[in-house]
């Protein structure tokens, strides 16, 4: 199994996430790469079984405009049967961002590992920690 762990952090809260999911991914045998949006493109999709996709909500709840928003749409028409995760952390409002990124992932036609991507308010604590370990795991498991 081979998974990509595609983010952008601007606090370090969403790469403690993206840490976290690698910890999982590896503990159940998976090949991780972590990568940032620069360093991933539509070909490279893919060369991986899985891609974990990390953003914090930014402004009005939107994803990172000038690195991640850019690959994401470039990639998005062609996530189409890929097995995918999305993560991220949030200062302020309820989530919407990754409501929205959700949304877009299903209407794109992705396979995604869960039904509500995975946030976490600020810097993740333990428990949110262990639920970035846990989706790793997931992951792993294809």
């Amino acid at each position: 199994m081979k998974l990509a762990i595609v983010y952008w952090s601007g606090s370090d809260n969403t790469e403690t996430m993206a840490n976290c999911i690698a910890e999982g991914a590896k503990a159940a045998g998976a090949e991780v790469t972590l990568l940032g949006p620069a360093a991933f493109s539509g070909e490279k999709l893919n060369e991986y079984d899985a891609v974990a996709f990390g953003c914090p909500a930014m402004g009005s709840e939107v994803l990172e405009e000038a690195e991640f928003e850019p690959m994401f749409a470039e990639l998005e028409g062609r996530l189409g049967g890929k097995r995918i995760a999305l993560f991220g952390s949030y200062g302020w409002g309820d989530g919407q961002w990754m409501r929205e990124w959700h949304e877009r992932c299903e209407n794109a036609n992705a396979n995604l590992v869960d039904s509500e991507g995975l946030i976490a308010n600020e810097a993740p604590d333990g428990e949110a920690q262990e639920k970035c370990r846990e989706l790793g795991r997931t992951l792993a498991a294809g």
